[in-house]
This record gives C-alpha cells, sequence and structure tokens, in this order.
C-alpha cells in the first residue's frame, strides 16, 4: 500500500486554483508514524541514535513552530487519533492536526521557505504515511 507523504505538481496546481481566493484555510493533517524514525533520505538531521516517528515529529514541531508564528500560521489543534467513529475500521491515524494559514499564498511561501525546508526531514523521516486535506469556510 503506498503512503502518502509529498504533494505532486497537480495537487499542488489543483490546491492553488480552488482555493486561492478563498481567505483563510486550514489544513487537516492526519498522520502515522514510523515505529523508528528513518533519517536515511535526511543525513544531517540524524540526530545519532534510535529514536521513534512521534519524537522526530516532535523534532519537526519544535523547527517549525517559531517559523509557522512568523509566517502568520496557527496551529489550532493537535491531538491524538484512534479509529473513527464513521469510516473504515481499518484505517488508523495517530495524530490529527490543524494549522490555519491567512491564504494559500502564505501556506506556499511557508512551505518553500528555505529554513523550514532545512528541517522538513524531520517530518519525513518520522511518518509512515499522512494525508493533508486544505479546507475553506465556504462563502455564505
Amino acid at each position: 500500500m503506498p503512503s502518502h507523504l509529498l504533494s505532486t505538481p497537480e495537487s499542488q496546481q489543483s490546491f492553488y486554483q480552488q482555493y486561492h481566493d478563498k481567505g483563510p484555510i486550514v489544513m487537516l493533517n492526519m498522520l502515522r508514524f514510523r515505529v523508528e524514525a528513518d533519517y536515511s533520505q535526511s543525513k544531517a538531521l540524524d540526530p545519532g541514535k534510535i529514536i521513534s516517528g512521534r519524537e522526530a515529529y516532535k523534532l519537526y514541531m519544535n523547527a517549525t513552530a517559531p517559523l509557522l508564528d512568523k509566517a502568520g500560521g496557527q496551529v489550532v489543534y493537535f491531538g491524538s487519533s484512534r479509529g473513527f467513529l464513521i469510516g473504515p475500521e481499518d484505517e488508523q491515524w495517530d495524530t490529527i492536526l490543524l494549522v490555519k494559514y491567512p491564504s494559500v499564498e502564505v501556506f506556499i511561501r511557508f512551505a518553500q521557505d528555505k529554513d523550514y525546508l532545512k528541517t522538513a526531514g524531520h517530518r519525513a523521516a518520522a511518518l509512515e504515511d499522512s494525508r493533508l486535506l486544505p479546507t475553506a469556510q465556504p462563502a455564505l
């Protein structure tokens, strides 16, 4: 079963087209952690000892929080999750994260920021699988 850790050029284009003029967006992150973090693609960030995916994600969040704040983003909710009340019984997520951005443009600038990219390898090392669902309030 393939994991979903990165966006595609097609999903990026669709995201921008659908949300660029919608005002604030909230990104729903559904995260499944690796039992053991995998730093094979981010050797410079390797902590030098075996850590869990959850611990690697904590390193990611600690590095990301000040950059997110500087960009105008805000963690709205960070919590644990187990099974769905309504949904597939075989689909499990460890953590749910909601992050609010003032606009799509702010999100894109944040995601492309050189300081963010320096430590984003902690996220890849931490996660076995993920989902990122953009949301916006509908116009009434």
